[in-house]
């Protein structure tokens, strides 16, 4: 049975929706006297529909506009009073891991990393909200209503959560989301090195949103790839129309000129069934596969590449079309054994001879795919019910694997690259961090930023434990290491494999507020102004201060020393 609305129709929302349904370019979201988010009318744009000639109204311009971006790029560049105060406590090999857990709002942990690893991170992987019809627990998120015309309507109970008003015919306000993500990829283009990268997992509800914010954060021409994640191999009964079962994984790098190409490990099958030649000439290259040195019809004409090639038999070969080769690469090729001729006189064909790896001995790869396939959500799923004893604490967490193959293309040759995930959730990144490390033997590092989300009375995560997301994703890293490490034990490189984490947590400086004019200060205050230091800090709480004013790496190792008394 439905709920009572109690309160009388809204008139005003019901005629835009009737417009929305004749012009729908004609509705857009506005800023309401209370600042809170409204749809209304674009009167301009309904001007225009309504007339046979151009009418007056603003200056056209191609851009991406929204009520609060000015507040976003406002909010992205003030400066914060906070800092980091670390827990060593719920820290695994404090002294000596390289990797960061930071608990607090992403935001603000953002701006407190700019110092320190300006320009330094390699790849950043993020799975933000996907404006679903979910609210965030930000303090700049978007609500989806005006909050407090529902409170006097008496549609909240005593804990803020919604009644009765449906999310999806209340409508999911884009702005507010925009707003959200705006500051913070804003930020995080600062951390990124020239020839890093942000890999973004979206839907298709702000895919085309989140695109636009990019193009203008990262710029059009450092845009990589849109790649389709294929998530689920069936159909679901709560599809209306069509079945869905893809996302998306935008790619965008800083500089696009300074990045390398891509490159994934060769899959083994692959090899197996390619790679059937050997050469003992070059023992050092592997096997390798003849592949025809004509090009095909697609490629441009280039008389250069028109000529003849000597073979063994005396015959000179012509191209039917052209080589894929220039002439001096081709007498290099054939002084060194690299051609092989098939057939006889005139009818013989020209092949080039492709190593599994090149002069140095490194295995060569292959570019990824734009299509993400065999890799399902349920596997993620499957991640955390065996790390977590078969209890799903996190619903359709991203699977280690699809991140994994991530790092590897983000990361390139570079196995020591630093790895930001500021929406961790569940930590799956630096499970996938972990578990590539110890495949490749590689020392990439990881720093994870999660906000201490609460976990639902009712909720699985709850009944196991958990107070908070952020707390199971701690407890996943503790326990995701471990168990790479035992299922590893015979790989050498494991064992030195760093499966620790430092744990900071945002708070606010470790020094007293001290603006006071003269006027203010009592007798009784003289005591409290003794030191500029807050009572319950630390000399480690100072410490980490220090080296984030410095800029300095908050992985570096920690000596004590007594000099003249004083530690």
């Amino acid at each position: 049975m439905d709920k009572l609305k109690l309160h009388t129709p809204d008139i005003t929302a019901e005629n835009i929706a009737k417009l929305a349904e004749l012009f729908p370019n004609c509705v857009t979201e506005s800023l309401s006297k209370d600042g809170t988010l409204k749809q209304s009318v674009d009167f301009d744009q309904l001007r225009q529909e309504l007339s046979n000639t151009v009418v007056e109204g603003p200056q056209e311009r191609y851009q991406l506009n929204w009520p609060g971006k000015r507040e976003a790029l406002l909010t992205a560049n003030a400066p914060i009073s906070k800092t980091l105060r670390p827990c060593r406590e719920e820290s695994v090999d404090f002294d000596t891991t390289k990797n960061l857990y930071i608990e607090g709002d992403n935001l603000d942990a953002l701006k407190l990393l700019q110092e320190t690893y300006l320009n330094k991170v390699k790849m950043i992987y993020i799975d933000p909200p996907y404006n679903t019809g979910n609210d965030f627990i930000y303090e700049d998120d978007f609500k989806m209503e005006s909050k407090s015309y529902l409170l006097k309507s008496d549609q909240l109970d005593e804990e803020g959560d919604r009644l009765v008003t449906n999310s999806e015919s209340n409508g999911r306000f884009h702005s507010d989301w925009l707003t959200m993500m705006y500051s913070r990829l804003r930020l995080s283009r600062n951390l990124l090195a020239d020839d890093g990268v942000i890999f973004i997992s979206i839907d298709e509800n702000e895919v085309v949103n989140m695109k636009k914010i990019c193009d203008e954060i990262f710029g059009e021409d450092n845009f990589i790839e849109n790649f389709i994640w294929k998530k689920s191999y069936g159909g679901g009964p709560k599809e209306r129309y069509a079945v869905t079962q893809h996302e998306y994984i935008l790619l965008y790098t800083k500089v696009i000129s300074n990045l390398d190409n891509f490159s994934l490990r060769y899959d083994p099958a692959k090899i197996t069934r390619y790679y059937k030649h050997k050469d003992q000439h070059h023992e050092l290259r592997g096997p390798y596969r003849l592949k025809p040195l004509e090009a095909t019809k697609s490629m441009d004409s280039r008389p250069n590449l028109v000529y003849g090639i000597p073979a063994p038999d005396g015959h000179e070969i012509q191209p039917k079309r052209q080589w894929l080769w220039s002439k001096a690469r081709v007498i290099k090729a054939l002084e060194n054994g690299e051609l092989e001729f098939i057939g006889s006189g005139e009818k013989q064909t020209v092949n080039y001879k492709q190593y599994l790896k090149d002069e140095n001995g490194i295995e060569r790869g292959e570019k990824p795919f734009s299509i993400i396939d065999g890799i399902y959500t349920q596997k993620g799923t499957d991640d955390i019910r065996k790390i977590f004893d078969d209890k799903v604490l996190i619903q359709f967490p991203k699977p280690v694997d699809l991140i994994s193959k991530l790092v590897e293309i983000g990361c390139g040759n570079k196995r020591d690259s630093i790895v930001l995930d500021f929406f961790s959730g569940s930590a799956t990144s630096a499970h996938a961090v972990m578990a590539l490390n110890a495949d490749d033997g590689g020392e990439r590092r990881h720093i994870m930023v999660q906000l201490p989300e609460t976990c639902g009375a009712k909720s699985e995560a709850f009944k196991a434990g958990y107070a908070t997301i952020a707390e199971i994703g701690r407890e996943r890293i503790r326990r995701s290491g471990k168990k790479i490490k035992a299922e590893n034990i015979n790989k050498p490189s494991v064992q030195s494999l760093d499966i620790g984490f430092r744990v900071f947590k945002i708070d606010s400086s470790n020094m007293k507020d001290i603006y006071y004019a003269p006027d203010e200060v009592s007798q009784d205050d003289l005591f409290s102004q003794a030191s500029n230091i807050r009572e319950d800090r630390t000399p480690e709480d100072l410490l980490f201060q220090v080296l984030l004013d410095w800029g300095v790496d908050l992985a570096l190792p920690i000596s004590q020393e007594t000099i003249a008394g004083k530690t």
